[in-house]
């Protein structure tokens, strides 16, 4: 996000976006819009909740300003983002600790007090959750949720759409999969398959799952030739 931006749009009406609202606010960014693909009768802080591009289709906007994806599930973010055609801004609040040899990649959203440390790569539309703590040289895949008070020690790989639980730990080292959920507390001392939930001191494998079904993430749709930008007037 240039850091010059002073508008935003979200994605997602729920509790996270509030979080979110409240982190862009802090920044000096406005929110000037928000979609939803379920919108709630009510206003979102004086805000009126646009429908969303499952019920506008090919008609969604092409927005004039960044949006973030402000919803939780990891599955969820990650076909939203590879549906909708926009350039994706980044909430990273100020009390967050972020290297300037760290490299955090477009839609991602960093709460109060994380730590990134140099050499680490976080990827897109990642959620690095309060205080979590994330050492040098690791790699975070995109669409992953590192929960809150996550420790990750040095040269671990997180893969896609991973979630870490709040308060896990993980060695130097581990790789974890595509796709796992560590649980909340977990020691993971030991690499961790794709697709697998690890629990306990030290994680275990409990379960490993066939891969998903991705059918419902989308491949990107070309809004540009089917609707108009956002006007000012029409912000809402």
């Amino acid at each position: 996000m240039n850091l010059a931006t002073k508008y935003m749009y979200l994605y997602g009406a729920g509790g996270h976006s509030k979080v979110i609202t409240d982190i862009l606010n802090s920044l000096d960014i406005q929110v000037i819009g928000m979609f939803d693909d379920n919108p709630p009768n009510a206003r979102f802080k004086g805000m009126e909740i646009r429908d969303g591009i499952r019920l506008m289709g090919l008609g969604f906007p092409e927005l004039d300003a960044p949006l973030i994806i402000s919803v939780g599930n990891n599955l969820r973010r990650a076909e939203l983002a590879r549906s909708i055609a926009a350039i994706y801004g980044t909430a990273i609040h100020g009390t967050a600790i972020i290297s300037a040899k760290a490299t955090v990649g477009a839609g991602t959203v960093i709460l109060h007090g994380a730590i990134v440390q140099a050499g680490t790569t976080v990827g897109e539309h990642v959620l690095v959750n309060t205080a979590a703590s994330i050492d040098h040289d690791n790699t975070i895949g995109d669409y992953a949720h590192i929960s809150p008070h996550a420790t990750l020690c040095g040269h671990v790989q997180v893969g896609e759409g991973t979630h870490i639980g709040a308060g896990a730990v993980v060695i130097p080292s581990i790789r974890i999969g595509r796709w796992c959920t560590v649980g909340a507390g977990a020691v993971v001392i030991r690499d961790i398959p794709d697709f697998a939930t690890a629990v306990g001191n030290p994680a275990q494998v409990i379960k490993v799952r066939e891969e998903p079904d991705f059918s419902s993430i989308y491949a990107p749709l070309d809004l540009s030739s089917t609707s108009q930008p956002l006007a000012a007037n029409d912000r809402r």
